[in-house]
């Protein structure tokens, strides 16, 4: 009888709402910045000039742009990717590397000795690597990934970090 009169147990807390989402893995990795930058200036057959955030994420910029300009773009864009829906487009490499892409010629660079370096931190968090209540939709299911989509995830990581504390470390210049 006196079940009428107990208080309802309180509501269980909420999680807390980052936005935009991001995830809740920061890998500790220090990418090989030089690497990134030749690679890029590979795969764009040094035709390019592009900009190099400080966690190796890559900006592609347009012809023509002084360094305060092109900084500025670099910038400009990522903060596009970061404040839409985080889409991106992984890339197998020929070399063995994984390119993934965003919107605004925006891109991050799996380099696959750091994977194979990192591969267990990788496998262990690479679900913390979703945005605050991502669901990505592959083959195998529900936010389930193969070895191919977990480089992904890791590599996408960076961009997250450097959307959120954006600073260019150096701009890039085509060849000739």
């Amino acid at each position: 009888m006196f079940e009428l009169f107990k208080k309802a147990p309180p509501p269980p807390p909420e999680l807390p709402k980052r936005l935009p989402p991001v995830p809740d893995w920061q890998p500790s990795v220090q990418l090989p910045l030089d690497r990134i930058a030749e690679r890029i200036r590979f795969y764009t057959n040094g035709s390019r000039d592009f900009a190099l955030f400080s966690n190796g994420t890559v900006a592609i910029l347009p012809f023509g742009l002084n360094d305060k300009d092109a900084e500025q773009h670099a910038l400009k864009a990522l903060h596009g990717v970061f404040h839409a829906h985080p889409d991106f487009n992984p890339m197998n490499m020929k070399d063995g590397n994984v390119l993934v892409q965003y919107n605004h010629d925006v891109a991050s660079l799996v380099l696959a000795d750091v994977v194979q370096q990192n591969w267990s931190e990788i496998e262990m968090h690479h679900r913390r690597a979703l945005a605050t209540y991502e669901v990505l939709i592959t083959p195998l299911g529900q936010n389930t990934f193969d070895d191919f989509g977990k480089k992904a995830l890791f590599g996408r990581c960076f961009m997250f970090m450097d959307a959120q504390a954006p600073q260019v470390v150096r701009i890039e210049r085509h060849d000739g």
